[in-house]
């Protein structure tokens, strides 16, 4: 599993497909990254809260039983359509989120995820190619450019893997709106031996 996910903007970037609760929130973002990433449900309602106050979501009403429903606001969609298309990332975090980035992005219906990953593919082949920001790097520069040119080499062949995938005629199965199955509440079945 990766280091920390953007809760927030992934929130946001599901959020973009319809109103949703913050149980079925916590479930797509599970199914959306492939289980690469899990988040406490607590920091789902928490984060939904914060979005809120700061407006980028609002009520969306409830269910049929009672669940709140949130709502993308303009504001919102705005933040996570520039999360949805940018490749700028945290110092330290780069793979983590080309990674999340692209496998949220490619479950989104409304989402062009080849056009994303064109702009990813660009900015590390860059980086594989002209590797040398130090003019003769020696011990940990050294060190450090070579992982640098090897994380770049690793993610242009997997850009390259993921823009074949999504390009297959099948492609069409990345992409969903959200699940109408409840998530399954309370503590998950143990495996008997």
């Amino acid at each position: 599993m990766g280091g920390p996910v953007s809760v927030r903007t992934t929130l946001l970037a599901i959020l973009t497909i319809g109103p949703a609760y913050g149980f079925q929130l916590h479930g797509e973002l599970e199914s959306r990254t492939a289980g690469r990433r899990t988040v406490n449900v607590g920091q789902i309602y928490g984060t939904l809260e914060r979005l809120v106050k700061q407006g980028s979501v609002e009520s969306g009403g409830s269910t049929a039983d009672g669940l709140p429903l949130y709502r993308i606001t303009t504001e919102g969609r705005a933040e996570a359509l520039d999360w949805l298309t940018s490749i700028e990332s945290p110092n330290g975090e780069e793979w983590n989120d080309l990674v999340d980035r692209v496998l949220i992005s490619s479950s989104l219906p409304h989402v062009d995820t080849v056009a994303l990953i064109a702009r990813y593919r660009e900015h590390w082949q860059t980086t594989a190619e002209s590797p040398e920001n130090v003019p003769s790097p020696i011990g940990q520069e050294l060190l450090e450019t070579r992982a640098r040119v090897a994380l770049a080499t690793a993610a242009v062949a997997w850009l390259d893997s993921a823009g074949e995938s999504l390009r297959d005629p099948s492609a069409d199965a990345f992409q969903r709106g959200l699940s109408d199955v409840r998530p399954r509440r309370g503590r998950r079945p143990v495996p008997v031996a």
